[in-house]
Formats: C-alpha cells, sequence, structure tokens
C-alpha cells in the first residue's frame, strides 16, 4: 500500500478527504492556533474541529493565515466541524451558520452529526437540515460521528443522502468490527478520532515489539495501522515535535499478518465517550 502524507480517500459523494488529519479536541485559543499552524506547516491538509471543542474561529484563523502567508488556497485544505446538539431542523440550519460564521472560510468541507444522542426524531430533523445546507453548498460532504448500527439505519431508511462517513473511536483495542463492517456493506467510510488510543497502550508488548522491529515509536505503528485499514486517521498533540512526528509514517508498511495480530487486541477498550447504543 503506497501512501505519503497527500494521500486522499475517496467517498461516496464522490468528494475526496486526506486519510491523515489534525485533531484539535481540548484546544482552544491561542494553544489551538499555534498547533494548527504548526500541522499546516508539517504538511497536514485536514483540519478537524467542532462546536463542541470551542476552537472553530481559531481553527479557521490559523487556516486563513497559513493560506496567506504561504499561497496556499483555501480549497488545499479540508475542514471538518460537527454540530453540538441535536435539537431539531431548525436549530441545526442555525448551528451549521454559526460554525460558517466563526470559520469563516466560506464553506465547510466536512459536517458531522457530532453524535447519536436526542433520540430518533431529533437526529432524523438535523440530518435533514444537514442535507439541505449540502444542497446549497454550505456543506462539501456530511457525515456522522460516534454512531451505532441502528443510528446509521435510521439515517439510511430516511432516503436521502448517505452519510460519507462515520468518525468513530477506532483502534486495535477498539475495533467495532459490527459497526465498521455495516459501513463498509454501505459505502460509508471510517474516520479514527483516538487513533493513538490516547496513549494508553503505547506500552503494550506487541506495539513496543513492532516499534522496535521497524524504528518507529509506538504512536507511528497505531497510525500506520490504522491506514492500513483504510480508516482515515486524526492524531491530535499540542507538541510541535509530535505534531511533526506523526506524519512520519509513509516510510515502512506493516505486514498483513502485523496487522491481523493487532486486530486481536479488542477489548472493548473506551478512550473517551460511547453512545453508539445510546436511545
Amino acid at each position: 500500500m503506497t501512501l505519503d502524507l497527500q494521500s486522499t480517500l475517496k467517498l461516496n459523494d464522490g468528494n475526496t478527504i486526506p486519510i491523515l488529519g489534525f485533531g484539535t479536541y481540548e484546544m482552544s485559543g491561542r494553544e489551538a492556533y499555534n498547533a494548527v499552524t504548526w500541522a499546516l506547516e508539517a504538511g497536514y491538509r485536514h483540519i478537524d474541529s467542532a462546536t463542541w471543542y470551542e476552537n472553530e474561529e481559531k481553527c479557521g484563523e490559523a487556516i486563513l493565515d497559513f493560506c496567506e502567508a504561504t499561497g496556499t488556497p483555501r480549497s488545499a485544505v479540508y475542514y471538518t466541524t460537527k454540530l453540538k446538539l441535536n435539537v431539531g431542523y431548525a436549530e441545526t440550519l442555525k448551528a451549521i451558520q454559526f460554525s460558517l460564521n466563526e470559520c469563516r472560510l466560506g464553506y465547510i468541507d466536512l459536517y458531522l452529526i457530532h453524535g447519536p444522542l436526542g433520540g430518533p426524531e431529533a437526529r432524523k430533523e438535523c440530518w435533514r437540515a444537514i442535507c439541505d445546507a449540502h444542497k446549497e453548498g454550505k456543506l462539501k460532504s456530511i457525515g456522522v460521528s460516534c454512531f451505532g448500527i441502528r443510528h446509521l439505519q435510521e439515517i439510511l431508511d430516511l432516503g436521502l443522502a448517505v452519510p460519507v462517513i462515520n468518525q468513530i473511536d477506532l483502534h486495535p483495542f477498539m475495533t467495532r468490527t459490527g459497526i465498521v463492517n455495516f459501513c463498509k456493506e454501505h459505502n460509508v467510510a471510517l474516520e479514527a478520532w483516538a487513533p493513538l488510543v490516547r496513549g494508553l497502550r503505547f506500552n503494550h508488548p506487541l506495539i513496543v515489539a513492532l516499534a522496535r522491529k521497524y524504528a518507529k515509536e509506538p504512536a507511528q505503528v497505531l497510525l500506520r495501522y490504522c491506514l492500513q485499514k483504510n480508516y482515515v486517521a486524526i492524531p491530535k498533540s499540542v507538541s510541535q515535535a509530535r505534531i511533526i512526528s506523526n506524519t512520519h509514517i509513509f516510510d515502512f508498511e506493516l505486514e498483513q499478518k502485523e496487522v491481523s495480530e493487532l486486530d486481536v487486541l479488542d477489548e472493548g477498550l473506551v478512550t473517551d465517550w460511547d453512545p453508539t447504543d445510546c436511545p
């Protein structure tokens, strides 16, 4: 599998998404601005934000400043943000406009329902609003985050646009085989929001052994695993050195048997939250 930092994955709407992105969860203010700037300088062209993170303004500012300083077109940077609350149709349209106003990027490359909380009717109304904003060109691609099979089926049953992606907690210690297989069956791409397992398993014997074999860091092994599973990965860090280090994953490749060995480490490890079974 020959990949590089500019490799993309084709989505079911015909658009593409960079396979390696930069997550901004729990960043705010100058810290968020600096981290996004460092990521862009390191070659990332995919920035993941959310209204919940309260950093859309700083992410957008960093992107616009980088583009102006380097002559990079806005269209070369892929920007994701997410709906904070599932309330209803009108509220979702207001939330989308709020995000557009905050980031000042003109449009949003990928807009997600951040989670399935709120119940079936709220989710359906939110998706209807997102589909309408998508038709208007405010959102280039639309998807969901942390959705279980039942939540995904609800959306599919509406007969509207199929989500392009399900951004979810995915790593060797949380493989979510059922959700992954359902998404693949319906051509919904998968994006791992905690590909580094929040550092909780860097000392696992197999991770350590593979890192030693390939002269890589545990984080780089986990990211390479994610990409070889054909998932989009969005690692986060506020350290410039680690932001750069996380891009050094394109000069080695795990053997298929090693990917399979990592697959069987599944222990249902939740790194932050898991609403995939909520009503």
